[in-house]
């Protein structure tokens, strides 16, 4: 979610987010530090010395300044050229303000595009709620995940809300179930971002712990998928190395009417 799109009542919200991260992180803060734990019991504190109204849903403030909105000025001034601060679970109702490699993963402008027959149900598309629901139905209607694994995949469940020991709870955009031609079975969680969200190294990180958690003998592929237009969607299938996200593969699709197809850009697929 992009700040120029978000209400007047949402950015109210994520101002008092802000102010009370703020000040759990410099409570915590000595320069030099790289890592900064604290409780959800720390929001209720900073809320108190702020003489800030709590918000119902604690959760929220975790969650809205890990995935969709930048850190405070005051705390991105304490980063080293190079280096963000990420907020990580680090158990139940438990987190750490953690120094990582500043590390930006978007969609490549000069890369080819496919063009895929769009098999997206118009009242679907009509009534998506939001574009991370719009994105899912358009990634699973067109069978992008197989097309781009090149895997017989199957959507297990969408929004899984689960635990991971020394983690906490995470939530999984979609997960998918997949199979090669070789009867080899795989785990594909999968993050879906609007055009102005950006990959996340803590989502990815969690869903690959999911996997080795709970699917020890599956192999992993996390996948991202982002808009990069209403019509073009990125796919990355991403990996971590070193504590930082990398991409072990990018493709563009765009999703077209079956009679806006080329048959010579077919044959040039070929």
């Amino acid at each position: 979610m992009s700040a120029t799109n978000l209400s007047s009542g949402t950015k109210s919200s994520l101002n008092r987010y802000s102010a009370l991260i703020e000040k759990i992180f410099f409570d915590l803060y000595k320069k030099g530090s790289k890592s900064l734990a604290f409780e959800r019991s720390d929001l209720k504190r900073a809320a108190t010395a702020l003489t800030i109204n709590l918000p119902e849903n604690l959760g929220d403030v975790i969650y809205s300044m890990r995935f969709r909105a930048p850190m405070p000025p005051a705390i991105l001034k304490t980063q080293p050229t190079g280096s963000e601060w990420i907020i990580e679970l680090a158990g139940r109702a438990k987190y750490r303000f953690r120094l990582v490699k500043k590390n930006r993963i978007v969609p490549n402008q000069n890369l080819v595009t496919t063009k895929i027959p769009d098999n997206t149900p118009e009242i679907i598309s009509t009534y998506a709620l939001d574009d991370e629901q719009a994105l899912l139905a358009k990634v699973r209607y067109n069978r992008l995940i197989d097309i781009f694994l090149g895997l017989t995949t199957f959507s297990l469940q969408n929004h899984l809300r689960t635990t991971v020991k020394s983690i906490g709870q995470i939530e999984i955009d979609e997960v998918y179930v997949g199979m090669d031609k070789f009867g080899a079975h795989y785990m594909i969680p999968v993050q879906a971002k609007g055009g102005s969200d950006q990959i996340s190294i803590v989502q990815t990180m969690q869903d690959i712990a999911w996997c080795e958690a709970r699917f020890p003998h599956l192999k992993c592929r996390p996948i991202s998928v982002q808009f990069v237009s209403s019509d073009q969607i990125a796919i990355f299938e991403l990996t971590v190395e070193d504590e930082e996200v990398r991409v072990v593969d990018e493709r563009h699709y765009r999703l077209v009417a079956a009679g806006d197809l080329d048959q010579v850009e077919i044959s040039t697929y070929r």
